[in-house]
């Protein structure tokens, strides 16, 4: 136990008892709060931003953490909800002429006023600094008082006009209650996304499939068209068209020079024994001539004379 030089240890030095509650400083919380970077720890600066919880965070950081996603950061259990950054939205604050900054403080002699804030509200002119309870806007990201929304009540953004819901109310830096409110509601959302894209996906499968078989596999209206006697005529005419071709071959193949077969192509067309229909696709048959009067001159009209 030692006690030496006639030394007497008192009571509370030898019994420990339990440790006291160490409480926190309310002024202390609330500027950390509304002054410092959740992720970062750092003065919030421009751009600030806001997760669907109600936090604020500069901007920079949460790339930063989504960049870089190591289990070592104790404090990115704080923006463990934030997995891109689609998930934050960028904050229209309105500045506090009444706030200097640094600036009056330069020499240390002065007491800092830390219930002076950097932002205030744009309807209500209150002062944003954790007093007071403030919120913003999902949709457009104006921020502004709880007081102000209760006052003037709209279904339109009082600053920048945009409509919105009550979904799309967040409170900022909230209590327990608020947080756990914020979080359910954070979770529906983005169940509602996913069933959205799930039901989305096979209505474009099904529009992406259906031109590609009215392609690969062609009605029967495609496979047959046309009349009969059209059908009839086209093959009459690869007839005539690869009669003189097997004359010639055969020629050829003989050895034979001699001047080609005309008897084929020289017959009139209005002697043979095929159709009307037929005859009327040629240039000799009687429908085909003009007289001289319909005719015009070769120099104003046309070179062709029938």
């Amino acid at each position: 136990m030692g006690c030496d030089g006639g030394t007497i240890p008192k009571r509370h030095e030898l019994v420990k008892g339990p440790k006291k509650v160490e409480k926190v400083d309310k002024d202390a919380e609330l500027v950390a709060q509304w002054n410092y970077c959740t992720l970062s720890q750092e003065i919030l600066r421009r751009p600030i931003v806001a997760c669907e919880l109600g936090r604020l965070y500069n901007k920079d950081a949460v790339i930063e953490f989504l960049l870089d996603k190591s289990a070592e950061k104790a404090l990115g259990k704080a923006a463990s909800h934030i997995k891109s950054i689609k998930n934050v939205t960028e904050l229209k604050l309105s500045d506090n002429p009444a706030w200097e900054g640094d600036k009056g403080n330069t020499k240390g002699d002065k007491h800092d006023d830390l219930q002076r804030a950097r932002f205030i509200c744009p309807v209500v002119g209150l002062e944003m600094n954790g007093r007071h309870r403030f919120c913003f806007l999902r949709c457009c990201g104006c921020v502004f008082s709880e007081r102000a929304l209760k006052e003037i009540k709209a279904e339109v953004c009082h600053t920048c006009g945009a409509a919105f819901q009550e979904d799309d109310v967040i409170v900022l830096n909230g209590t327990k209650e608020d947080v756990d409110m914020l979080k359910t509601r954070m979770e529906e959302r983005r169940l509602r996304a996913k069933l959205e894209k799930k039901t989305k996906k096979p209505k474009a499968a099904e529009s992406v499939s259906k031109p590609d078989v009215s392609e690969e596999v062609p009605g029967p209206s495609k496979v047959k068209t046309g009349k009969p006697e059209e059908a009839s005529l086209d093959s009459r005419e690869k007839k005539t068209n690869l009669a003189p071709r097997s004359t010639a071959t055969n020629e050829s193949s003989s050895g034979k020079a001699g001047k080609p077969v005309c008897g084929a192509t020289k017959r009139s067309i209005a002697d043979s024994e095929e159709s009307e229909a037929y005859k009327s696709l040629f240039t000799t048959h009687s429908s085909a001539k003009r007289s001289k009067e319909e005719s015009a001159h070769w120099v104003t009209h046309t070179s062709y004379c029938f």
